[in-house]
């Protein structure tokens, strides 16, 4: 595990260095979605550090990226291997070695006892349109559903599918035709207005007895696309039988289910898929962020009889990059065999019952959710009304970044805390004091 240091802020955020950082990128870079003022130099573990010597833990893992840590020497040698014998040669018409024995581990260790077959991708974004080509493509039917709270990407046709904020869709309507959104299992906030478990899972009832009557005829629906934890829509965790009850309903219809474990997958949940968590085996998996710990890859993985019946139905020049693809056979042998799925687990519960007995201290924490080291808070103004508290916590991330602790935000007033799996409780420890100290000054008003 990594090498134990605390976090030490010793000037202003940004630094004089950090700011002539931001003056560049600034100028030189088209609008992004910068959430802080850092100007990170380098990273190692948990540890990152700025361009002005601050310290901080960072508690986004590159947004779920570098789940094996920054710099994982396993992971930067072979990287160094591979760049040494073959940087790239398009994968998608010729062969190597590489790809042929990453392609075969996911296919392995994908969920389900029928054959899977593996699409490799550059990134969660082009996961999601591959799925969405190959299930118009396999079912031939126009219609999609997605959730409300959902966030699939950026590009065109994942946009489609994302519903987590209407900013993301402004000035590019109309997107893709033929998906429908439903409200997703937040039973913090429940659209209905019921109770869990006593609602019976109504909001599944209601797609069935009110949506396909009235929207969509379910013949004509071709997948599911469903996060087993909502991620940008606000690290939500539904009931099991939310999901259970959405796979019977797919398979009833024969509709496509469709994981996207983007965000989830890769051990962040404690399992290799967070679907595991809830004993449901998909149709499709999307993959992305956590595979090349910090490399640009991605991939599907379907059931073998999805494969399309020819060549050059699909395909990309970049997909399956040597480099890349060394990486993720790395990622997955610390993540497997070096314990560091085991510790997600392990770690992760330890980290929830911290921030359960922060929500015992502070009354601005209405909830507590998460499953391995994909936990989350939401903040509100009032525990009853459950009031968003979005300036409380965008204000809760910028006293804890002061204090050294890099996290960020997601739904309307909530914050996720997703370290590298490699984290120890010693580490954890540090963090919640920060958290704990970062809240007292937000309730305080200071």
């Amino acid at each position: 595990m990594s090498e134990f240091i605390r976090p030490c802020v010793k000037t202003a955020i940004p630094g004089e260095n950090a700011k002539k950082v931001i003056a560049l990128d600034n100028q030189y870079m088209m609008t992004v979605t910068k959430a802080s003022p850092l100007a990170i130099k380098q990273a190692k573990g948990i540890v990152l550090e700025d361009v002005d010597g601050n310290i901080f833990y960072d508690f986004t893992s590159g947004v779920g990226v570098i789940n094996t840590g920054h710099c994982h020497p396993k992971i930067v040698k072979a990287i160094q291997d591979q760049a040494e014998k073959l940087m790239h040669f398009a994968g998608t018409d010729y062969y190597y070695e590489v790809q042929s024995l990453l392609v075969e581990k996911l296919a392995k260790i994908a969920p389900g006892k029928h054959g899977k077959k593996v699409f490799l991708t550059n990134s969660g974004s082009e996961s999601v349109e591959a799925a969405l080509k190959l299930a118009r493509f396999y079912t031939k039917r126009p219609q999609f559903l997605a959730f409300m709270g959902a966030f699939h990407g950026r590009t065109m046709g994942a946009l489609s599918l994302t519903c987590s904020k209407a900013l993301h869709k402004k000035g590019f309507q109309p997107t893709m035709p033929g998906v429908i959104h439903i409200p997703y299992g937040y039973c913090y906030r429940c659209p209905y207005h019921l109770q869990h478990p006593s609602c019976d899972i109504f909001c599944v009832k209601f797609l069935e007895e009110t949506y396909f009557r009235q929207m969509v005829d379910p013949t004509e629906m071709a997948a599911m696309f469903i996060e087993p934890i909502q991620g940008e829509g606000g690290y939500i965790v539904p009931p099991k039988e939310f999901i259970q009850a959405l796979k019977r309903i797919c398979e009833k219809y024969g509709i496509l289910y469709v994981s996207d474990e983007v965000q989830a997958g890769f051990g962040r949940t404690g399992k290799f898929f967070a679907i595991e968590n809830y004993d449901v085996v998909p149709d499709i998996i999307t993959a992305a962020k956590g595979m090349g710990s910090g490399l640009p890859i991605g991939c599907i993985i379907v059931d073998e009889k999805l494969d399309y019946p020819y060549s050059g139905a699909h395909s990309n020049t970049y997909g399956g990059n040597a480099v890349c693809c060394a990486s993720t056979l790395a990622t997955m042998d610390v993540l497997i065999n070096d314990g560091v799925m085991n510790n997600a687990k392990v770690v992760g519960d330890y980290l929830h019952q911290k921030l359960l007995e922060l929500q015992n201290k502070h009354s601005l924490i209405g909830d507590v959710r998460g499953i391995g080291l994909m936990q989350g808070i939401e903040l509100v103004k009032d525990r009853t009304t459950k009031e968003f508290a979005k300036v409380e916590r965008d204000r809760f991330i910028e006293e804890m970044l002061k204090l050294g602790l890099v996290c960020i935000g997601c739904g309307v007033s909530s914050v996720r805390f997703i370290p590298p799996l490699i984290i120890t409780k010693q580490e954890i420890d540090v963090a919640v004091e920060i958290m704990d100290k970062a809240l007292t000054i937000v309730e305080n008003g200071k």
